[in-house]
């Protein structure tokens, strides 16, 4: 198995109503093991890879690689490779949790008895034993979050996708989400991480990425980029390199 988690080489993507390239010629490699963050502007392409990464795009220019396996041509063969948390809530409301993870374990290809050993577990641990039962719909935004992460680990992936996975929580859930994230990473999960919350980026991630406009225009550890832009935080870091004017599409 390849040391790189994710490999991406000269990766170009528009949409058919852009004449404008959205990625541009990105190339970016991800270590196996690593709790890496990916941060941009809205409109910098941080969505648009992450759905060309899930599956949920098709890419024409340039190659992706997912644990040395080329993923264009063995995309189906890949999904129990990887999990994705998105940030838009990627499950059935009217279902319970448990209605939830039966479905989309089965969908991922487990067994009954692995569906419902891991459901159990899920459970337990982001405390939502109690309310397995009870209409997601009518959760609030925290749980929810939790239901949502539990059903992008339910195959137990090797790299997990993060899109802002504690975007709208109390400050006890955030804790929470994060604490669980450390621990999947101590056991073996390669973390890709995306979020506007860049004092927690900055405590979890073990290396950064920034994007703009298509471009990957700084990666290294966070102390590496500091030093290099003779920045304070991560924050800073961020309006040094991507300016402080209004963005207000994400894509």
């Amino acid at each position: 198995m390849s040391s790189l988690a994710l490999d991406i080489n000269n990766l170009s993507f528009s949409y058919s109503e852009q004449s404008k390239n959205c990625l541009q010629n990105f190339t970016l490699q991800v270590e196996a093991g690593e709790r890496f963050g990916l941060f941009g502007p809205n409109g910098a392409g941080k969505t648009t890879l992450m759905h060309i990464l899930t599956g949920l795009l098709s890419f024409n220019e340039g190659s992706i690689k997912l644990l040395g396996n080329e993923v264009k041509h063995k995309k189906k063969s890949l999904n129990n490779l990887f999990g994705f948390v998105p940030q838009d809530f990627s499950f059935y409301q009217e279902l319970s949790p448990i209605e939830n993870l039966n479905f989309f374990g089965a969908w991922s290809g487990l067994s009954k008895a692995e569906i419902k050993t891991r459901s159990e577990e899920l459970l337990e641990t982001l405390n939502l034993t109690e309310v397995r039962n009870k209409p997601v719909a009518k959760f609030s935004g925290g749980m929810k979050r939790r239901v949502n992460l539990a059903i992008g680990v339910i195959n137990k992936p090797a790299v997990l996708f993060l899109d802002e996975p504690t975007v709208g929580v109390d400050i006890q859930t955030r804790h929470a989400i994060i604490n669980y994230l450390y621990v999947l990473n101590q056991n073996g999960t390669t973390l890709f991480y995306t979020s506007h919350q860049l004092h927690e980026a900055e405590s979890l991630c073990t290396k950064i990425a920034l994007m703009d406009e298509g471009k990957l225009i700084a990666c290294d550890i966070l102390s590496n980029l500091l030093n290099q832009h003779k920045a304070t935080n991560l924050e800073e870091l961020f309006l040094t390199l991507t300016g402080k004017a209004y963005r207000d599409s994400d894509v």
